[in-house]
């Protein structure tokens, strides 16, 4: 059932943009997918190439950045409990920040691809967080006062219970912040300063009104988030197996 669903997805949603692009219910800014895919194709990946490996490396050092920043955080907050209402705060704040309204200051402050690096760190950081501070806390209390009684202190409950517990929560959160790394990369592209990647390239495809351009950007960018989330996934499943059996059974 879940791998018909699978497929029906996709199947509608083409099925749903193919319907709307013949009927013209946007004057002609919606081309059909042939049409896209025939200009993808025409393009090739002489423009598609470069574009694709700059953004996703921008969106692979901001989840690698964002993430490890987040789960450092997180292990802090369980070790120093007093600091949980501060690191709460940077989090949320980092979460509701307009990150349209910050990015421009950031190209301001640093310039180059700083800004697509930051903005895909922040988009990384609340989630991952939050996460991994609710998994350490979902550690089973008979486990950590096992380790109390036979001396261990804090680290080593840290270490030998609290890690193990959080993984499947942590996991979860990391194949979410690799889509939302995308996004941050792209919008760090998307706002200037930099001269390629996929956010440099839809501008200028919307600057030169070139729709199915447009629209072949936006699915190079679809694609790049969606196989961020599988390597995550991957990984995820080799680390933990049972926890991908888990999170399918829900």
């Amino acid at each position: 059932m879940s791998r018909a669903g699978g497929v029906l997805g996709p199947v509608a949603l083409v099925g749903l943009w193919w319907l709307l692009a013949a009927l013209d219910v946007a004057g002609g800014t919606i081309p059909g997918p042939w049409t896209v895919l025939r200009t993808m194709y025409t393009d090739g990946w002489a423009l598609y190439g470069p574009n694709f490996r700059i953004t996703a490396f921008g969106a692979l050092q901001g989840f690698l950045w964002g993430n490890a920043l987040a789960i450092a955080l997180a292990l802090l907050v369980l070790l120093v409990p007093p600091i949980e209402s501060l690191a709460t705060q940077l989090a949320i704040l980092s979460y509701c920040t307009p990150l349209l309204a910050l990015g421009p200051i950031i190209l301001v402050v640093f310039g180059g691809r700083t800004p697509t690096v930051f903005l895909a760190a922040m988009y990384c950081f609340f989630t991952t967080m939050v996460g991994t501070v609710a998994g350490l806390r979902s550690a089973d209390r008979t486990s950590l006062d096992l380790i109390r009684a036979y001396g261990g202190g804090r680290w080593q409950q840290l270490r030998r219970v609290q890690v193990v517990a959080a993984l499947p929560n942590m996991l979860a959160a990391l194949k979410i912040a690799a889509p939302s790394a995308v996004l941050g990369a792209i919008i760090g592209e998307y706002l200037g300063g930099v001269d390629s990647g996929i956010g440099v390239a839809l501008t200028a495809a919307q600057t030169s009104y070139n729709v199915p351009r447009t629209w072949g950007m936006a699915l190079a960018a679809a694609a790049l988030a969606g196989l961020g989330y599988a390597v995550v996934a991957l990984v995820a499943r080799v680390v933990r197996p049972w926890t991908g059996v888990s999170s399918e059974a829900r």
